[in-house]
């Protein structure tokens, strides 16, 4: 029991939030694309298959993750308890676990079409490179951006079998939301990864969070708007957008206080929240 204790730990699965901000987009683009004049049941076997590859792909590259930066863990607070900087679980150990993961979401993805699993595939060189980009650049955030919202395409092409500017338009978009929200996440660490050496957005921009969060959002918002109207989308989804614009610029940027870990992680948590409102904001749009 304090093997599979240890191995739950590893791959974060008490924290939802992680798959959860990799499985938004998927339903995004899979909602953009599908015509709900047909039967609902092709619709719901492709949210859960996604549902399904996000948390496998998270759990698979939490474990990447933390044994490629397991000798900067060990010298984080917040992080020097993890199972593989902490020595509970053995690289070999994590290694296999990752490969099974990943096996499994090999087996989720083969239900979708031929240009989505080829798609799909394609991004698994940007899901396990991410935790290097903190060692080379002050933007690993955008580089998670690019690869968290990958979904969002794989969604569209799920029910297309192709792409078109439309969900790329989204799909920009949504690379702005992560590198706002995983800025703000950034700030937990800020004091420990400067000591490291390690990079990020909330070092580049700690004179400027505030103002880097609201363009990020801004521009976020001004995509994701403009594919609403590529969309034909009736005046319903720009209504309701209100409401996330509400939480972006008035909750979120007016509570962060980068100097308060506890703030940045209620505000990056929240971002949960807002991917389940523009769900629901796209299938109400798509409905009427």
């Amino acid at each position: 029991m304090n093997q599979v204790n240890l191995f739950v730990e590893l791959i974060r699965l008490k924290k939802p939030i992680g798959y959860m901000l990799l499985f938004w987009p998927c339903a995004w683009g899979l909602t953009l694309a599908y015509d709900f004049n047909e039967n609902l049941t092709l619709y719901l076997f492709y949210l859960i298959l996604f549902f399904l590859g996000s948390v496998l792909m998270r759990s698979a590259g939490c474990i990447i993750n933390d044994i490629l930066d397991k000798e900067y863990d060990v010298r984080v607070f917040r992080t020097k308890d993890r199972p593989i900087a902490s020595g509970k679980i053995s690289i070999k150990l994590g290694i296999i676990y990752a490969t099974a993961l990943c096996f499994l979401a090999l087996l989720v993805l083969l239900n979708f079409n031929f240009f989505t699993i080829i798609l799909a595939l394609g991004s698994m060189p940007l899901a396990f490179t991410y935790p290097l980009m903190k060692r080379l650049t002050y933007w690993p955030q955008l580089y998670l951006g690019v690869t968290f919202n990958y979904g969002l395409v794989l969604g569209w092409t799920a029910i297309k079998g192709g792409v078109d500017f439309v969900p790329i338009i989204f799909y920009l978009g949504a690379i702005f939301w992560t590198l706002g929200y995983d800025t703000v996440y950034g700030y937990q660490d800020i004091k420990d990864d400067e000591i490291i050496g390690l990079k990020s957005t909330s070092i580049k921009f700690k004179n400027n969070a505030k103002q880097f969060l609201f363009l990020c959002y801004f521009i976020f918002s001004i995509l994701f708007l403009l594919g609403g109207f590529y969309m034909n989308f009736e005046n319903i989804f720009f209504v309701i957008f209100i409401i996330p614009l509400i939480h972006l610029f008035i909750f979120q940027i007016r509570k962060f206080n980068q100097n308060n870990p506890s703030v940045c992680l209620k505000i990056f948590k929240s971002n949960n929240m807002l991917g389940l409102i523009i769900l629901i904001n796209i299938l109400v749009a798509k409905n009427l």
